[in-house]
């Protein structure tokens, strides 16, 4: 799978906003990229908490993008009416991305640095994990 240290694989795929977003439009940024399903009760719980994060941090460069992993986009749009959040959401329908980076379970979240290289990937999420990613995003926006 992934490792630290590697760089992050491009892609380009469809969003919420109606454009397609790509990987490479973020570089120069820290990014953090959440792969996620509305199915996913850890994803639900995180999701808030990734809008608190992306509220926060926007303004120091980190871009939030989640990637939403499900071969129906419906029930996720269903599910973000209720749960909105201001980052996009990239949908990975035919779960190409999500091979590209490894990913086993959701949620799982990848953290890039400015240079696009993989620097942290965290599996799964319990309540509180988020502290370890503020650390490494703060301590990545001091670089």
């Amino acid at each position: 799978g992934l490792h630290s240290g590697a760089p992050a694989p491009a892609f380009e795929l469809a969003s919420s906003g109606g454009k397609p977003v790509g990987l490479e439009s973020l570089r120069g940024r820290i990014v953090l990229l959440n792969f996620w399903a509305s199915w996913c009760g850890p994803c639900r719980k995180e999701m808030p908490v990734l809008e608190q994060i992306s509220h926060k941090y926007r303004p120091m460069g980190v871009a939030l993008v989640g990637v939403n992993v499900e071969p129906d986009s419906a029930a996720a749009n269903e599910w973000l009416k209720a749960t909105p959040v201001s980052f996009p959401i990239l949908y990975d329908v035919d779960g190409k991305v999500s091979t590209l980076y490894g990913v086993e379970g959701m949620p799982n979240t990848v953290i890039i640095d400015r240079k696009g290289i993989v620097r942290y990937v965290h599996r799964g999420y319990e309540p509180g994990a988020e502290n370890e990613y503020l650390d490494q995003i703060r301590a990545l926006i001091r670089e």
